[in-house]
C-alpha cells in the first residue's frame, strides 16, 4: 500500500501538468459592429446574439466597432446594448481601411477619429483590431503604425483563430437572396466545424511552436450566422475541450506583449509566432480559410442548400 501511495504522489506533479497542457481556453470577438440589415435586420440580429451569448452562459465577449456605420439612433442603441450585456467595446477604425491603401497618417487618423466616437460608450478597452488583418502591408508602415497605437495607448487587439466565417455568411445570403432551400441544421454543422477546426489547428500549432496552449481569441463577425449559431458554437467549442473565457482575460496572455518581426501577420499571432519559428507559411493553409473549399461543403458535404432530412 505504501509502494502505491508512494507511486500516486509521485504521479500527482505530472497528472496536474499532463491536465494543465490539454487545457484549451478560448475568446468570442466580432468584428465590424453594427453591420447593415441582411436576411436579418440589424436590430433582430443584435438581440439574437445578445439572447444566445447569454444561453450559451458567455459573461462577456468582445465587439470591435466600425465607427462610420454608427449612421443611426438604432445603430447607437444597438452598440450601447452590447455594452449594456456586460460585452467590451474597442477601436475596429472609422472606415474600416486597409492599410495598403492609405498612407500612415491617413490611417492613424481614421483610428483617432474612431476613439472619439467610441469615448461616447461604456464598458471599451483601449485596443485596436487591424481591418482585414492588414497590418504589415510594409516593414516601413507596420512599424510606424504600432508606434502611432503606442502613442495613443492602444494595443494590438490580435486574433489567434483566424477563419472565413464572413464567407460562409456570404454563401448563406446569397442563397437566401436567390430564394433557395436552406437547412439550418446544416449549415450549423457546417459553421460549428469550420470554427472549432480551426481553433484546434492554430492551438496544435502553438503547442508544437510555443510548447502550450496560449489563451486565444477567435475571429468571428457580427452577421447573421454568428447570431443564429451562437449557442451551438458554443456548445462544439465545449463538448471538443474547450472553455470559454472573456477577452480581458485572454489578453492577458503572454503572447499580448509580443510584437512579432514579419510582416506575415494576417493569420494572427500563432501563425505570425510559428512562422518567426521555422513553419513554413504554406502550411498554414487549412479548410477554414479556403473559399473554394467552404463553398464545395456548403453545397455539397453539408448539404445547406437543400431540405433538410427528416427530424432535423
Amino acid at each position: 500500500m505504501r509502494l502505491i501511495a508512494l507511486i500516486l504522489l509521485l504521479a500527482l506533479p505530472f497528472l496536474a501538468g499532463q491536465a494543465f497542457a490539454e487545457q484549451k481556453r478560448i475568446s468570442l470577438t466580432y468584428d465590424d459592429a453594427p453591420r447593415s440589415d441582411a436576411a436579418m435586420t440589424g436590430d433582430e440580429r443584435a438581440a439574437l446574439l445578445i439572447a444566445g451569448l447569454a444561453e450559451a452562459g458567455v459573461e462577456q465577449a468582445a465587439f470591435f466597432i466600425t465607427t462610420a456605420a454608427i449612421n443611426s439612433p438604432e445603430r447607437l442603441k444597438r452598440i450601447q446594448s452590447y455594452a449594456a450585456a456586460g460585452h467590451v467595446l474597442a477601436n475596429h477604425s472609422h472606415t474600416h481601411p486597409w492599410l495598403y491603401k492609405v498612407t500612415v497618417e491617413e490611417y492613424l487618423a481614421d483610428i483617432d477619429r474612431a476613439a472619439e466616437i467610441m469615448a461616447l460608450f461604456e464598458n471599451t478597452r483601449p485596443w485596436f483590431r487591424f481591418p482585414f488583418l492588414n497590418e504589415a502591408p510594409t516593414l516601413e508602415k507596420r512599424d510606424a503604425i504600432r508606434a502611432g497605437l503606442a502613442e495613443r495607448g492602444l494595443r494590438n487587439a490580435y486574433v489567434t483563430v483566424d477563419n472565413y466565417d464572413w464567407h460562409l455568411e456570404s454563401l448563406y445570403q446569397k442563397a437566401v437572396r436567390a430564394g433557395e432551400p436552406i437547412c439550418l441544421a446544416a449549415l450549423s454543422s457546417l459553421y460549428t466545424d469550420m470554427l472549432v477546426n480551426a481553433a484546434n489547428f492554430y492551438d496544435e500549432a502553438a503547442r508544437e511552436t510555443m510548447g502550450r496552449s496560449p489563451a486565444h481569441t477567435l475571429l468571428l463577425h457580427e452577421n447573421d450566422i454568428g447570431a443564429l449559431f451562437v449557442v451551438d458554437l458554443v456548445s462544439a467549442l465545449e463538448a471538443d475541450g474547450w472553455e470559454i473565457i472573456s477577452t480581458d482575460e485572454a489578453y492577458e496572455d503572454p503572447i499580448f506583449d509580443i510584437e512579432p518581426d514579419t510582416r506575415f501577420l494576417g493569420q494572427g499571432r500563432i501563425a505570425a509566432i510559428a512562422s518567426l519559428n521555422g513553419r513554413a507559411r504554406q502550411t498554414f493553409d487549412h479548410f477554414a480559410i479556403n473559399e473554394d473549399q467552404i463553398e464545395d461543403a456548403f453545397r455539397g458535404e453539408y448539404g445547406v442548400t437543400a431540405a433538410c432530412p427528416a427530424g432535423n
